[in-house]
């Protein structure tokens, strides 16, 4: 490859980031509904025809922001795995998703699309996105109710489920009532009634 060409591509890339982090700041903002490629365009001070050529459509350009913010949000739960014990872990796993979840709004209102029937592909996309958190967290869950002795009469993808809807529903509980909280007391919390 040229030097021209690895040169194109970055701007290209770079380009592509751009509109991503903008795009994911106006959903953030405004939700998928509120926002249009116009204003995506019109906010990064580029045609339409521009921001076309990088992303087929506002549901492919979402599905780009959904895929970062999901990206992110794994690579918080991959860094609880440091922790010594699996009781640090978990409490770790927890207070990084609910600290994410309350600081990024996509989170939040994806949880919400999800249960909305405007757009099936985006549904989709996060629920397959949901499903590789949930399958992140499950091994520790698992190992945790053997340490325990629970292994045998629970069912560790349901205690998976349990906890990734509890972590959920308190994100929308706050963010939709604008509640403050403590992430590390409510983890405390959370691991104690599950654990």
């Amino acid at each position: 490859m040229t030097e021209a060409k690895v040169h194109q591509n970055s701007i290209v890339q770079s380009t592509r980031m751009r509109i991503i982090e903008e795009a994911r700041s106006l959903f953030s903002e405004y939700s998928f509904l509120g926002v249009s490629m116009a204003d995506i365009a019109q906010k990064l001070n580029i045609t339409k025809a521009a921001l076309y050529y990088h992303f087929a459509s506002k549901v492919d350009l979402y599905e780009n922001v959904l895929d970062d913010v999901f990206k992110r949000l794994s690579l918080l739960i991959t860094e609880a795995f440091s922790e010594k014990t699996n009781a640090q872990k978990l409490k770790k796993i927890v207070n990084n998703y609910l600290e994410f979840g309350f600081s990024e709004k996509n989170l939040v209102k994806a949880l919400l699309l999800k249960f909305s029937p405007e757009s099936s592909e985006v549904t989709e996309r996060i629920i397959g996105l949901r499903e590789q958190i949930s399958n992140q967290i499950y091994p520790l869950v698992s190992e945790i109710l053997k340490e325990k002795n629970l292994a045998k009469e629970t069912d560790s993808k349901l205690v998976t489920a349990l906890l990734l809807g509890m972590m959920d529903g308190l994100l929308l509980d706050y963010s939709l009532f604008d509640k403050e909280f403590d992430s590390e007391k409510v983890a405390d919390q959370i691991v104690s009634i599950l654990f």
